[in-house]
């Protein structure tokens, strides 16, 4: 293939934040009609909190924060993309480098911190040029904004983005925001979604409401939030982020050292995050929503969280290292493996090895 031969080795010679902005703006000048990569399997639609999704593969929050490429991702055969995070402040994030490789283990570390042009200019934006599959945007705090006004300010981009989303994910997880990951905490949560859920009610919007979490959360972590979650009635579960983690890692420690704190995502993730989607499948009793991410490279890595709970998978660093035809490839593949193990749609398949795991 031309872009894992020839094109990823011109984009690895560069610093990974520069190759990403490059490929990202390319990709935005492409017209949708001349990359259409679409697969139409009716086995691979899939419906959600009211949303149908023609396959089940998304590209996740983190690709483009800003909104300027949606069009042309979504024409790569993507059946949904979240975008952002956004904030409701403009921000540039964390001091630059601050998006490192790790190729022999197909993994990146990313301390961006949620660099962006802020919720009124996406949402701005995308209102003029929405893409052609189901949007999700990512809303997170602001860094500027202390986290006793963390509720405030994820209602004010809110209020912006839901006029242009078809869901909502809220990004308690991202370790890259200071104290971010503090309101997953349950009451700290409760009082976050509860006003989130009142200012839907309000503004009567029907947009499905989604919470992103930390693979580093234990198990008892999980029951309480699982538990707020299922009270307050929020639409699924984004499951996960990325990993402060560093074990077991092929990259030479002192490498990885020298790159810094930062969240870990690729293939490092996958066995970790399986196995919390696997969790959250038994404790919700297979019936919320979940978004599985983390390590998705192949079909059978997206099966893999199919089995063990996932409804719809997301990815982000396979994309980085695979290219633009891995949605295609996975949906073909997907639709292949789900012939193979006898399930004549995928909405048969979700959670049938969530006890293994």
């Amino acid at each position: 293939m031309v872009y894992r031969s020839l094109v990823r080795p011109l984009l690895f010679r560069l610093p990974a934040e520069t190759a990403h902005e490059l490929a990202l703006h390319s990709l935005s000048l492409v017209p949708p009609s001349l990359i259409a990569k679409r697969v139409n399997d009716p086995a691979l639609i899939i419906k959600r909190f009211g949303l149908t999704f023609p396959n089940p593969i998304g590209l996740a929050a983190g690709f483009d924060k800003n909104g300027i490429a949606l069009r042309p991702l979504a024409a790569l055969g993507f059946g949904f993309i979240e975008a952002g995070t956004v904030t409701y402040h403009p921000q540039p994030g964390n001091p630059r480098p601050r998006l490192f490789r790790l190729s022999e283990d197909q993994a990146l570390i990313n301390r961006a911190g949620s660099n962006n042009e802020g919720a009124a200019a996406f949402a701005r934006r995308v209102s003029k040029e929405r893409p052609d599959c189901v949007l999700g945007v990512s809303i997170g705090k602001s860094k500027i904004t202390p986290l006793e006004n963390a509720t405030e300010d994820y209602l004010a981009s809110f209020e912006l983005v839901c006029e242009v989303a078809d869901y909502v994910a809220v990004n308690v997880s991202s370790p890259n925001t200071p104290q971010l990951r503090e309101l997953q905490q349950s009451q700290q949560l409760e009082t976050l979604l509860s006003a989130l859920q009142t200012k839907r009610r309000e503004l009567q919007k029907d947009v499905p409401l989604l919470v992103k979490l930390s693979p580093d959360l234990e198990r008892r972590d999980l029951e309480m939030i699982v538990e707020v979650i299922e009270r307050l009635k929020i639409d699924g579960i984004i499951a996960t982020n990325t990993t402060i983690s560093r074990d077991n890692l092929r990259t030479n420690a002192t490498r990885v050292t020298a790159c810094g704190e930062g969240g870990l995502s690729g293939k490092p993730l996958k066995d970790r995050s399986t196995r919390m989607i696997a969790d959250l499948y038994e404790l919700t009793g297979g019936r919320m929503p979940l978004i599985g991410v983390g390590g998705i490279f192949t079909a059978e890595d997206a099966w893999d969280k199919i089995a063990a709970g996932a409804c719809l998978v997301q990815l982000y660093t396979g994309f980085i290292y695979q290219g633009p035809r891995i949605a295609q490839e996975i949906n073909e593949g997907l639709a292949k493996i789900l012939a193979r193990e006898g399930f004549t749609n995928l909405d048969a398949a979700v959670g049938y090895r969530a006890k293994q795991i």
